[in-house]
């Protein structure tokens, strides 16, 4: 089990790891162990935060950095996605993140907490 640290560098980690495996002529990276070795490495919530927004940056930096041509393009044939066009990697992403973030609501309920609604005004 990940601590809050961890769950958030995991969900950072996986940003990274859908925007730079869309692009890579190799597919994605397949070194789950030595992923999961540099979430485990994170013992801090802020040093993890801090991931976490750099990378969404470089999420939409590639975003915009890339044209509705080039997100089209095939991946290359591979495990993961292998054949797909590059968008689909959003599909994945989403769903990911969205997954962590209902790990951390229950983190949050076992602590005896009401985790904040994410698409409500406060």
């Amino acid at each position: 089990m990940f601590t809050v640290a961890q769950q958030v560098a995991h969900a950072a980690q996986t940003v990274e790891w859908f925007i730079q495996g869309a692009f890579s002529p190799t597919g994605f990276n397949v070194d789950f162990e030595g992923m999961d070795r540099e979430v485990r490495a994170c013992t801090s919530l802020t040093e993890a935060r801090a991931w976490f927004e750099r990378a969404c940056a470089g999420a939409l930096a590639a975003v915009n950095g890339h044209s509705d041509a080039e997100w089209a393009e095939l991946m290359p044939a591979g495990p993961v996605m292998g054949g797909d066009p590059r968008f689909v990697v959003f599909g994945g992403l989403t769903d990911h993140t969205a997954h962590h973030r209902g790990a951390l609501t229950i983190y949050t309920r076992l602590l005896g907490k009401v985790p904040p609604m994410p698409y409500m005004e406060m």
